[in-house]
C-alpha cells in the first residue's frame, strides 16, 4: 500500500521555507471543482483512463503477442520514444532492465529500448544484435511518430541486408498503433502491414504519456513475465477513492495535487522526486515527461527534477540544502530495512564501526532515506514522503495511477488541459520538415 505523509511539507512543520498553511488550505478548497469535475468523467465514462484498471478484456491480447514475441527470442527490441517508451522502461525495472550491475544477467529475451535516437548507439545496436533470434516492436500511437518511423525503417534494411526475406521481416516484428481512419495515410501501418506484420490496437483515449497501463507498456512487461493483471489491480487502489466520490481530503492524489499547487503559488518552481530504490529509478524519468508535458501551459507549470537515493545525496544535496527554496520535495522510501547483505562485526571494527555490526545494507538504506527526509526539514525544505512496504506489480500499479491521477487533477485546478501538447508538436512538424530539407 502506498503511504503518503506531508506534514513536513508545510511551514508548520519545517518552518519559514516550508509551503504555508493557508496556501495548502486554500488548494485544498481550489481542489474540490477540479476532484468534481474528474468524479463526473468517470461517471460518464469520458476520461477511459479512469476505467482502466478494472478493463481486463484488452489484456489476452497482450499475452498473446507476447508470446509470439518471446517465441525463439532472445532479445526483444522496442522502438518508440516518449510515452510510447517510458512507461515500458519503468515497468521492466521490475525484471531488473536498466539497473546498473543487473541488466546484463537478465535472462532471455533480453528487452532492449532504444528511444533516444541517437546514431551512433543504434547502430553499434544493430550491429550487435542477433537477428536470427531478435524481435521487434513497434510503437507509436498515432502512426506517424519520426523516430519509430525511421527506426522501423532501418531495422527492415538492416534485416533485408542480413539476407532475411519480407515474410520473415513479417514474423520478427509486432506493431503498437491506433487503428487506421479510412482515406487517411496511417505510416506505421502503411510501413509494415504489408510484411504482414500484427497489430495491437493503442488505446484511443489514452494520450502515450498516460498508456503505462495500457498495452503500450503492457506488452513489454508480459515479455518480462510480469503480472500485468496485478498492475491493473494496483491502479484500482489508486483510482478507488474517485470512483467512491470521496472529498479531498480522502483522496491521496486529490491531497498531492493540493501541495504541488500550493508549492506553486508558494514560489517553488522547482518539483523533485526522490525515491530510494533502483527500481524506480525510471520511474522519475516517466513521471517527468508525464508532468512537464502535462502542466507546462500558459506560463504555468514546474520543473520536474528526478533524482536517486542515496546517490543523489553525494550529486544533489548540497544544492538542495544550501541552495534557494525553490523547491517541493518528494521523497518515496521503501522498505528495505533488513535486506540485502550484513556487515561483518570483525570488518566494522577495523574501519572503527561497531555500531555497524550484524546490520544489512537494508538498514543503510533506510536510515538514509529517513535522514534525507529530516534533513530536508530541519533546513526549511519542503518534503512529502511516499512509503511502500515492497516494490511488486501490485505496487508500483499504484503508484503509477497515484502519479497520473495528481497531475490531471493539478492540471484542472490550474486551469490547463493535462491531456495536450501544443508545443511539442510544433517541434515534431519542424525537425520533419528540416529533415526533409537537409537542414541542421
Amino acid at each position: 500500500m502506498l503511504q503518503q505523509s506531508f506534514d513536513l511539507a508545510l511551514e508548520s512543520g519545517v518552518g519559514k521555507g516550508g509551503i504555508p498553511d493557508a496556501a495548502f488550505e486554500q488548494a485544498l478548497a481550489d481542489l474540490a471543482p477540479a476532484l468534481g469535475r474528474l468524479q463526473g468523467q468517470a461517471r460518464d465514462h469520458s476520461l477511459p483512463l479512469l476505467g482502466l484498471p478494472a478493463d481486463t478484456a484488452d489484456l489476452p491480447p497482450v499475452h498473446a503477442a507476447a508470446q509470439r514475441l518471446k517465441a525463439g527470442a532472445t532479445d526483444i527490441l522496442v522502438l518508440g520514444t516518449g510515452g510510447s517508451s517510458l512507461g515500458g522502461q519503468t515497468l521492466a525495472q521490475l525484471a531488473d532492465y536498466g539497473i546498473s550491475g543487473l541488466s546484463r544477467f537478465a535472462p532471455e529475451p533480453r528487452v532492449h529500448f532504444i528511444d533516444n535516437l541517437d546514431p551512433e548507439t543504434y547502430s553499434e545496436l544493430l550491429a550487435k544484435l542477433p537477428f536470427k533470434t531478435t524481435k521487434f516492436v513497434a510503437v507509436s500511437k498515432s502512426g506517424g511518430t519520426g523516430e519509430t518511423l525511421l527506426q522501423s525503417i532501418t531495422v527492415i534494411s538492416a534485416l533485408r541486408a542480413a539476407g532475411f526475406s519480407d515474410a520473415e521481416i513479417g514474423e520478427r516484428f509486432q506493431g503498437l498503433s491506433e487503428p487506421a481512419i479510412p482515406g487517411k495515410l496511417h505510416p506505421l501501418r502503411a510501413l509494415l502491414e504489408p510484411f504482414g506484420v500484427p497489430f495491437l490496437e493503442h488505446h484511443t483515449g489514452v494520450g502515450g504519456r498516460y498508456s503505462v497501463l495500457t498495452n503500450c507498456g503492457l506488452l513489454p512487461a508480459a515479455a518480462l513475465g510480469l503480472d500485468i493483471e496485478a498492475l491493473r489491480a494496483g491502479a484500482a487502489k489508486a483510482v478507488a477513492p474517485v470512483l467512491a466520490g470521496k472529498s479531498v481530503r480522502e483522496t491521496p492524489a486529490a491531497v498531492g495535487a493540493a501541495l504541488h499547487l500550493a508549492a506553486m503559488r508558494s514560489g517553488k518552481n522547482i518539483a523533485v522526486l526522490m525515491p530510494y530504490a533502483d527500481k524506480f529509478a525510471l520511474l522519475t524519468r516517466w513521471w517527468m515527461q508525464l508532468w512537464a508535458e502535462s502542466l507546462g501551459k500558459d506560463g504555468q507549470g514546474t520543473q520536474p527534477v528526478g533524482a536517486l537515493g542515496p546517490v543523489d545525496q553525494h550529486s544533489q544535496q548540497q544544492l538542495y540544502l544550501a541552495g534557494p527554496k525553490d523547491k517541493f520535495f518528494t521523497v518515496l522510501t521503501v522498505g528495505a530495512k533488513g535486506k540485502g547483505p550484513r556487515i561483518d562485526a570483525e570488518l566494522a571494527g577495523k574501519i572503527g564501526q561497531d555500531d555497524f555490526a550484524g546490520k544489512t545494507i537494508g538498514d543503510l538504506v533506510a536510515a538514509q532515506g529517513v535522514a534525507m527526509i529530516d534533513t530536508f526539514a530541519k533546513n526549511g525544505c519542503s518534503v512529502r514522503r511516499f512509503h511502500v512496504d515492497e516494490i511488486d506489480e501490485t505496487i508500483h500499479g499504484e503508484v503509477l495511477m497515484h502519479f497520473m491521477l495528481e497531475t490531471v487533477l493539478t492540471g484542472y485546478a490550474m486551469g490547463v488541459d493535462p491531456f495536450d501538447q501544443p508545443a511539442v508538436e510544433e517541434a515534431k512538424l519542424l525537425a520533419k520538415r528540416y529533415l526533409a530539407e537537409g537542414r541542421s
